[in-house]
């Protein structure tokens, strides 16, 4: 029952132009699993930006900084020095290459431009990091094997269900090529000034 979300991460890389595609039920959830794979430390991200970027690099192990960016204009940012992107506000045609070295993470959120309901693709050109994706985000299993057939790995609950996978198959045949990043997000707090993001460790 899992083709149908191999099938849509093989289209969203191809529409993407990436090699890989993982999927995930969050945007979030990409974030933690692009930052547990580097094994981030000391992570550099814009303080006006979504409050679970920052929970994201936290749950991975690493620590977080914030700088005065401007980023919305563009839709994504990097999560500084690692080569981890947010996009969570840009999703187009071609936003990749086969050449870089790189973990875009996208969002399929209701009110983002894929607007699925829910989900999160990391893109990326990295084969032996996408078999850690695949296995880390099913529970550190591996996809179609039971438990004691397998050898276990620690990983998180945050697949994405071949439900919502087959409705993005759909949507992905309809979405447009080219989009522009969504408008100027008004919403986003200074982060930096939250207490829940001082002295974590």
């Amino acid at each position: 029952m899992y083709e149908v979300v191999d099938q849509f991460e093989k289209e969203i890389a191809k529409y993407a132009g990436s090699k890989y595609a993982c999927v995930v039920n969050s945007c979030t959830n990409a974030l933690l699993l692009a930052c547990a794979y580097h094994k981030v430390k000391e992570v550099t991200i814009p303080k006006h930006t979504y409050v679970s970027v920052p929970m994201s690099i936290i749950h991975a192990g690493g620590t977080v900084k914030f700088d005065d960016r401007e980023w919305q204009h563009c839709g994504w940012y990097q999560l500084k020095p690692y080569n981890i992107f947010d996009s969570a506000r840009l999703c187009t045609s071609k936003m990749c290459s086969k050449d870089n070295d790189f973990f875009v993470c996208i969002s399929l959120h209701w009110g983002k431009t894929f607007n699925l309901g829910q989900g999160g693709v990391i893109l990326h050109n990295d084969p032996k990091a996408q078999e850690w994706f695949k296995k880390a985000r099913f529970d550190g299993r591996t996809q179609g094997k039971l438990p004691k057939n397998d050898e276990v790995i620690l990983g998180w609950h945050c697949y994405m269900s071949p439900r919502d996978a087959a409705d993005a198959l759909t949507r992905l045949h309809f979405f447009p090529k080219h989009n522009e990043p969504l408008p100027l997000e008004k919403g986003y707090t200074d982060l930096s000034k939250l207490e829940i993001f001082r002295n974590v460790k």
